[in-house]
């Protein structure tokens, strides 16, 4: 069912417990408050690590034009991410991280359609003390949960793979990859193909003294029944501040479309904010 055809009040109500659970994630989150064991400077820098021993709750509003029908198309997507570790024992922790999507689009189809995505379950384990040489590792699986509310920004079909990051931090630089690759597990619904589909995320940061962080990155998908690759290149800007004890940092990258499929965005941008607590 699309979005066009949900009724107002079916849609309120979805809206609502997503709201709910977002709300019960987050006083989970700040109801565990502690003092800060690190340093602005020294979580400034952990942030730039896509598994560092931090929970964090990021906001990330993405913003991606041109395309559809006519070339002005509008995509909108507010992706939550939040990544929570876990401590299994003195040598391994295991960190969650999940991408729950809430989309928009118009332009792209003959009436605009907005509902929630699947959501992508991610589980890196990765050793828990910290390397002299300052790599870092992480890997295990990802789930795709067939959880979209509206049949064209969902799959349809769980779909699941492997995961992993490696990465380099040396002083104020840090620089890696991180990538994933989906199979179907389940049947594809009536008109659409099987999940199977790779993901690749290098990424390049350097943090100033100052807690500002600027980085490079993409975000490049390769979809192998359609045999077409998506490569925006990003180019942004981090800021970590405190605000009453709470740390957060906000900031926002412009991205240019490399490669895309035809009727894709040719460039976008994102803001973001992200919540950060430490780890009881």
């Amino acid at each position: 069912m699309s979005a066009a055809a949900q009724s107002p009040s079916l849609r309120f109500r979805a809206a609502r417990r997503l709201a709910a659970l977002l709300g019960i994630a987050a006083s989970i989150v700040m109801a565990t408050g502690v003092a800060y064991a690190q340093d602005e400077s020294d979580v400034a820098v952990q942030l730039t690590n896509p598994i560092a021993n931090l929970i964090q709750m990021p906001f990330h509003h993405n913003f991606d034009l041109g395309g559809g029908h006519s070339g002005d198309a509008a995509r909108y997507t507010m992706n939550f991410q939040p990544v929570i570790p876990v401590r299994l024992n003195s040598d391994w922790n295991l960190i969650s991280r999940t991408i729950i999507p809430f989309t928009s689009w118009s332009g792209v189809f003959p009436h605009t359609e907005r509902g929630v995505s699947d959501i992508a379950q991610s589980f890196f384990f990765s050793p828990a003390g910290s390397s002299p040489s300052g790599t870092v590792w992480g890997a295990g699986p990802i789930l795709l949960l067939p959880t979209g509310t509206n049949d064209v920004f969902s799959r349809g079909q769980w779909a699941a793979g492997p995961t992993g990051v490696a990465l380099q931090m040396k002083g104020a630089w840090t620089y890696g990859v991180l990538a994933n690759h989906l199979w179907s597990v389940s049947a594809a619904p009536a008109g659409l193909q099987r999940v199977n589909a790779s993901f690749f995320q290098p990424f390049l940061t350097y943090t100033l003294p100052t807690q500002t962080t600027v980085f490079v990155t993409s975000e490049a998908t390769h979809d192998w029944n359609a045999r077409q690759w998506t490569v925006p290149i990003n180019v942004g800007l981090n800021q970590l501040v405190s605000i009453g004890g709470q740390m957060v940092q906000f900031g926002g990258l412009v991205r240019y479309y490399a490669e895309k499929p035809a009727g894709g965005p040719t460039w976008g941008f994102q803001f973001r904010m992200v919540l950060i607590f430490p780890v009881p």
